[in-house]
């Protein structure tokens, strides 16, 4: 579906940062149309202008999320962690990601169903990269550390468990 709504590449790879502050490149589904003039993986928070029909419903289902798998088989990521983020994000209250690239970052974790629906929330900001900074990061990198903390096996199941219900 992706290849025949919009040209270019299937998969949409950017640079995330994972366990121990190492790099890494994750891979999803490519939702959004290719902007002229923009360095390659970028996002503008809060901008949906750009997401395809395909794109919106691969989005609201998580289906985008699904080549992070291959991730997961590299050793980059587990199922459950939490999420990487872009180096740019990292330099943000770095002492709260020293404990966050502890562990290796997942597909899913208890930020990612609090925050389902994080493009609404910046879509509908004012200041989206204020509001993800001030608001957003802050939330994610409490639930990141309450996680890293407080792991455990039966805790990873109940946050899969979690993930299926809220989708």
């Amino acid at each position: 579906m992706i290849k025949t709504t919009m040209p270019g590449t299937i998969f949409f790879i950017q640079q995330r940062v994972g366990k121990n502050g190492k790099l890494f490149n994750l891979i999803k589904f490519r939702t959004m149309n290719l902007a002229s003039g923009k360095e390659r993986g970028s996002f503008d928070a809060g901008d949906t202008s750009r997401i395809t029909p395909v794109g919106v419903f691969l989005r609201k289902h998580k289906i985008d999320e699904l080549p992070q798998l291959f991730n997961v088989l590299l050793g980059d990521m587990s199922f459950v962690g939490p999420r990487p983020e872009v180096k740019q994000w990292t330099s943000v209250y770095p002492e709260k990601w020293k404990i966050v690239h502890s562990v290796k970052p997942g597909i899913t974790d208890n930020a990612s169903i609090e925050f389902r629906n994080e493009e609404l929330i910046l879509a509908e900001s004012q200041d989206p990269l204020k509001t993800y900074k001030e608001v957003i990061l802050p939330r994610k990198l409490d639930l990141y550390i309450d996680y890293v903390q407080s792991r455990s096996f039966l805790g990873d199941i109940t946050i899969i468990l979690k993930t299926i219900k809220a989708l």
